[in-house]
């Protein structure tokens, strides 16, 4: 299948008759074809072909950029340069979404399209009424020209002086084998949602490649445990593991949305998280989604009519919970998906959540939810999420209080897991033979995933990040000189840090300021970690709302962010977690003064809740560790000297202050 609607080399184009490329296109497209669209084809026909003229290479109409559902309007290959070509017909200015959109593309193709990967790129934005422009033609280390602006006349000027600003020396584009190249993508949360619930496939919107497959073969295998728990009348139980990163809460996601044969039981299935802002975030992206969608399509739907919608598919596994925790029968569905399963509530913390509602239970929350599913006569499948090093809050049971449910009460479920169970990070200490050594357990590997598929230039990030907290400086160096293309940077500078992230964002790339929920002694540098954020408009909203990440006014913490990622992060350093004579010293600070953590499992959540700070970004991140400051005893400079120290022996660069 041919990415664009209409391709050619560049003489063949000029030839060819403007009405027989019409038509090419018109054949090509899904949908009725407009007046309007007709027309922007028609002018930007007779324009491009002004504009190539004298030029050997490739044109392309229509091009599919690996951004789902979107296409690049015109892309030349001529030289060893790609021109992104972007037409507003009949505007007569450059609008910033315009410029933002093209940028994206941009990136998309340098970033997932495997052709395009060490490319030279020119994106060029058309608006055929505008006044011609003066342009800068700057070109970045990653081989990227600022964006052209363009009234369409000028573009045969345009391409002439792009060719020029680049040395004649470099090799020409190999125009077959940059069109039969792979597509690689990787696509946030957000993203990756947005295209399954508009009905695509994990396979679609994942990696191709080798070291991501299991993101596939690990659906797959879910579909298979589903549909023999189907046949044969079974109960059963499935806990994926991971790394940070790999793609849990996405196959948890393909899970909920596939609809065939091995999977498809439609509505009878939900996806369930108790991370509440996870759950806000991903219903707003999908109702706004489910809302222009419509009105692209010329329909109509109301934001409340799309949430209602939204949410028989996400829900919050509290709400789930208490619906049913008086019902006789069995719930509606029959597969349901709990993300960070091991986040769920042990007995303790169950009992005094409940007790505040009037409630009394004495069993964990695991035990209630299986209780729950167990009440279907014939078959179910619970699909449990798993986060190594994520437990950030107290009364979290972890993995342990759900095999022990399964051991003591539920002997008949079937149990599917990948050995990786065993490690620490999983474990908590707990033994695992007795369960996995069990004849109705089934061992599969393909239930892990290994690979982080969130911080794309670099799969070893999270290798990094582990030994950073483990505090192992040397074994961090050493992975740290893999990081080629994923910056890493510490600062004493919060002025510097957010400037650099400006700096280093393009198009709509998100960045923000995340800190540790007990940070309370960064307000001296203006960073407030006691001021609610609003999850879905933080992450959600563009520049130009304050409530948005990229105002760099909020600062999200480890409970807002856990399960979400953005593009470019600061992680802003507090002395609740500092480097003292070699080793992590850990502290709360309550009162006036900090006080050190002495019990296991509070030192355990403030380990893993800078873990997952660390491991929140996609493609790059600066450490602000503050200056502190001699007259104010608990900003001490000795409180945050070593750590910023330890850092640079990681391997972070330190980051010049502007």
């Amino acid at each position: 299948m041919s990415r664009s609607y209409f391709h050619s080399r560049i003489d063949h184009f000029i030839e060819t008759n403007k009405n027989t490329i019409l038509g090419k296109l018109a054949d090509s497209e899904t949908f009725d074809i407009t007046s309007k669209t007709k027309l922007a084809w028609n002018t930007e026909i007779d324009l491009i072909k002004n504009a190539v003229k004298g030029f050997d290479g490739y044109i392309h109409f229509e091009f599919k950029v690996p951004r789902m559902g979107k296409r690049v309007d015109v892309i030349l290959i001529i030289k060893n340069i790609i021109f992104l070509i972007e037409f507003k017909i009949g505007s007569d200015s450059f609008e910033s979404t315009s410029v933002t959109q093209l940028i994206d593309y941009v990136l998309d193709m340098k970033n997932f399209h495997e052709g395009s990967h060490n490319k030279i790129i020119c994106p060029i934005l058309v608006a055929n009424k505008s006044n011609i422009l003066t342009n800068e033609f700057n070109l970045s280390s990653d081989k990227i020209f600022g964006p052209i602006m363009s009234n369409g006349k000028d573009l045969n000027e345009i391409i002439k002086k792009t060719i020029g600003e680049v040395s004649e020396k470099a090799k020409e584009i190999d125009h077959e084998l940059w069109l039969s190249s792979v597509y690689k993508p990787t696509p946030n949360i957000i993203q990756a949602a947005q295209a399954l619930y508009e009905g695509h496939s994990v396979k679609e919107i994942s990696r191709s490649d080798a070291g991501a497959t299991n993101l596939t073969t690990t659906s797959d295998k879910i579909g298979e445990i589903i549909l023999e728990s189907k046949r044969n009348s079974n109960k059963a139980i499935c806990f994926i593991t991971g790394v940070p990163g790999a793609g849990k809460t996405l196959v948890g996601l393909n899970i909920a949305t596939d609809k065939s044969e091995a999977i498809g039981v439609g509505k009878e299935t939900v996806f369930l998280s108790g991370n509440g802002p996870l759950v806000s975030v991903l219903s707003e992206a999908l109702a706004r989604d489910k809302v222009k969608n419509h009105k692209d399509k010329g329909e109509k739907i109301t934001k409340t009519d799309a949430l209602r919608e939204v949410k028989k598919f996400i829900q919050n596994i509290h709400h789930f919970r208490d619906d049913n925790l008086n019902a006789e029968s069995a719930p509606y569905e029959k597969v349901v998906i709990f993300d960070e399963s091991q986040r769920a509530w042990d007995e303790k913390q169950l009992s005094t959540k409940m007790r505040e509602k009037g409630h009394i239970i004495k069993e964990s929350e695991p035990d209630l939810l299986i209780s729950v599913m167990n009440k279907h006569l014939d078959w179910c499948v619970i699909v449990c999420l798993v986060g190594g090093g994520q437990e950030i809050n107290n009364g979290e049971a972890g993995i342990s209080t759900w095999i022990e449910s399964m051991d003591k009460n539920y002997k008949d479920w079937k149990v599917y897991l990948s050995d990786h169970i065993k490690n620490k990070e999983y474990s908590w200490g707990y033994n695992f033979d007795q369960i996995i050594n069990s004849p109705r357990t089934f061992v599969s590997n393909e239930l892990h995933l290994s690979v982080s598929l969130r911080s794309f230039r670099s799969e070893n990030l999270s290798s990094f990040m582990n030994k950073v907290i483990d505090g192992d400086s040397t074994a961090a160096k050493l992975i740290s000189e893999t990081l080629h293309d994923y910056p890493i940077y510490v600062t004493r500078s919060l002025k510097s840090a957010k400037e650099w992230l400006k700096y280093i964002s393009r198009g709509s790339e998100r960045y923000g300021l995340v800190a540790e929920a007990n940070a309370i002694r960064l307000k001296p540098e203006g960073v407030f970690v006691k001021s609610e954020i609003d999850p879905a408009n933080w992450f959600l909203s563009d520049k130009n709302d304050i409530r948005s990440s990229f105002y760099l006014e909020d600062v999200a913490t480890e409970y807002a962010v856990q399960g979400l990622e953005l593009d470019w992060i600061c992680v802003c350093w507090d002395a609740s977690l500092r480097r003292i004579n070699q080793n992590w010293e850990l502290y709360k600070f309550i009162g006036t003064k900090f006080q050190k953590r002495s019990q296991k499992h509070q030192r355990r959540y403030l380990l893993n809740a800078y873990r997952v700070l660390l491991t929140r970004a996609r493609q790059g991140l600066v450490v602000f560790v503050p200056k502190g400051d001699k007259e104010d005893s608990t900003r001490l400079p000795e409180f945050y000297n070593e750590t910023f120290k330890f850092l640079i022996d990681c391997g972070f660069e330190n980051l010049k202050e502007t």
